[in-house]
């Protein structure tokens, strides 16, 4: 829930923060990312990993894997006390660009070593202090992404955690996200592309025609059992059609491209709650 106003603000003495953050951190989000992490992982830091020996403990697993594969530093040079190598961590953390304090909270989320359901609560409280802080990202789907409605979130979430029966489904959907979260250099006409592609996979796997276009896959939904309204199958239809008109977006037949981070946005969300409808109508 986002934080209530404090009285200050509430008279007019102190002004309330209505800047979305989209390229900066100011003092309060920095604070309150690490914060999070130091009740979250930190004060874990000394526990024992679960599925290792009952020697090692969080710290001997989490702090190489940073130096190697984060930092990418020798780990000869890391120090050998787990307090020190702590100390190094947050010193960087208050020193680095806005865009590599989210790398390290992400690379966090993927790689600590997490107790059972502890991640979940880590990944809810961190959405909740972006919120707060008004950050222009969430973290949706393992990867910090421009921010969206609760419900979009919801929704792309959703289609993400398909069963395994829908993993071309499932991998053009994260290969959007990963393409639209990008910081430094996103793609938005492949994640365009990775969205309706997921919609087409999806469309393949109930109609068994392997290799079929979307086009070709909608008018075949209903003898496999899926009803689909004709207003809805020319809508996908036309979206499908969106996507191979001359902006290029499939087959790169421009070479400049006015598509925006609104135009990739929409259609991941679009094709993620078609395909949760999809998924949803399919016979038991």
């Amino acid at each position: 829930m986002p934080e209530r106003r404090r009285f200050s603000e509430r008279i007019g003495a102190k002004p309330i923060k209505t800047e979305i953050q989209t390229k900066s951190i100011d003092a309060a989000l920095r604070n309150g990312l690490w914060n999070l992490l130091t009740v979250k992982c930190w004060s874990t830091l000394r526990g024992r990993v679960g599925s290792w020996s009952d020697d090692v403990s969080r710290a001997q697993v989490f702090f190489p894997l940073v130096w190697m594969n984060f930092l990418k530093w020798p780990l000869d040079q890391k120090p050998t006390s787990d307090v020190q190598a702590l100390v190094e961590l947050r010193d960087l953390f208050f020193k680095r660009e806005w865009y590599e304090v989210y790398d390290f909270v992400e690379f966090t989320a993927q790689n600590y070593p997490w107790d059972v359901g502890h991640r979940e609560s880590f990944l809810g409280e961190l959405n909740l202090v972006l919120e707060r802080e008004l950050s222009g990202y969430r973290f949706v789907g393992g990867v910090f992404t421009p921010v969206t409605s609760a419900e979009e979130i919801a929704s792309i979430e959703d289609a993400l955690n398909l069963t395994d029966r829908f993993t071309p489904v499932r991998n053009h959907l994260q290969r959007s996200l990963a393409l639209l979260s990008d910081r430094k250099s996103p793609d938005y006409r492949n994640s365009i592309k990775e969205s309706i592609s997921a919609v087409e996979a999806l469309v393949q796997i109930v109609t068994g025609q392997s290799g079929a276009t979307l086009g070709q896959g909608l008018k075949h939904l209903e003898q496999n059992g899926v009803p689909l309204h004709s207003a809805l199958k020319d809508a996908f239809g036309k979206l499908y059609g969106y996507t191979n008109d001359a902006e290029g977006i499939r087959h790169a037949l421009l070479e400049e491209s006015t598509l925006s981070f609104d135009d990739a946005k929409f259609m991941l969300v679009c094709c993620s709650a078609f395909v949760n409808f999809l998924t949803a109508k399919l016979p038991a």
